[in-house]
This record gives structure tokens, C-alpha cells and sequence, in this order.
């Protein structure tokens, strides 16, 4: 699983000209998901995430994570983070998840911020969208599941 955290001061997510998810202060995150990843990937990046301390505190250090500071998160499904471009000029995504798996785990995500009790405004799976983002930094960050087998997360 591949998370695209951005500290953002807003973001929204359109689908045929309707907002359907948007946030305030807090993080846009994409996300996206490989064919081997499991519950086990979703609970530790969400944890991850939304403890990171990008968020700055009374000094201006990035000192305080999402839930300290009372933030919200607007998530969007994006299966093209696992695209491989090493072959020609078209992106193969033979690397992302199929989509019944993807979304179950895209979904598993969401409840768990709600379960947190984190304003979470989302994309609707597998649509066309625009998304809009006001990066506050800029700060962008990228976790990978694949890190967690080797003691890195």
C-alpha cells in the first residue's frame, strides 16, 4: 500500500462538477493499493499517518501530528501509484490491486479514521474526479507498506 500524504490548508474532490468529499486543515491522501496488501498495511499506514508530526506547532517546527491539532483528511482512491513506467511510453498497472480488493481496503481506511474520530471526506471509488489542493508547505510525504517488512515503519 502506497499512501501520498500532503499537508494541505484545504481540499476538495469533485466528481461531474459536485464536491464529494473535502477537508479544512489536515491531509490529502491518496491512496493506493497493491494486490498483496492486507488489513495488517491499512491499520499500520492509517496509524502512521495521521501520528506523523507535520503539522507546526506554537514555533513554527513541525512538531505536532493530524490528531493534535484537530485536522481532517480528505482521502482519494489512486490506483495509478502503482503504475511502472520502465517499458515504453504507457504506464502499465499490472502492479495495482484489483479493484474489488482495492476498494475493500480503501474502505477498511476510511472506517478506521472514523473509528478515530477524524473528519474524513472521501472520492468515490473507481470515478473520474478532480481534486483540488491547497499544499501548505509545501509539505508532501509518501509511505509504503513495503517498508513495514523491513523495520522501517
Amino acid at each position: 500500500m502506497k499512501l501520498v500524504l500532503q499537508r494541505v490548508r484545504r481540499a476538495s474532490v469533485s466528481v461531474d462538477g459536485d464536491v464529494v468529499g473535502e477537508t479544512g486543515e489536515g491531509l490529502c491522501i491518496l491512496i493506493g493499493v497493491a494486490p498483496t496488501d492486507t488489513e495488517r498495511d491499512v491499520r499500520a499506514l492509517a496509524q502512521k499517518a495521521v501520528n506523523l508530526r507535520v503539522f507546526d506547532d506554537a514555533d513554527g517546527k513541525m512538531n505536532k501530528s493530524l490528531l493534535e491539532i484537530g485536522g481532517g483528511v480528505l482521502a482519494v482512491s489512486q490506483f495509478t501509484l502503482y503504475a511502472d513506467c520502465g517499458k515504453g511510453r504507457r504506464p502499465s498497472y499490472a502492479g495495482a490491486a484489483s479493484p474489488e480488493h482495492a476498494r475493500s481496503l480503501y474502505e477498511l481506511f476510511l472506517n478506521i479514521l472514523a473509528d478515530m474520530k477524524i473528519k474524513t471526506g472521501s472520492g468515490i471509488f473507481g470515478a473520474r474526479m478532480v481534486v483540488e489542493i491547497v499544499n501548505d508547505g509545501p509539505v508532501t510525504i509518501i509511505l509504503d507498506s513495503s517498508e513495514l517488512s523491513e523495520g522501517r515503519l
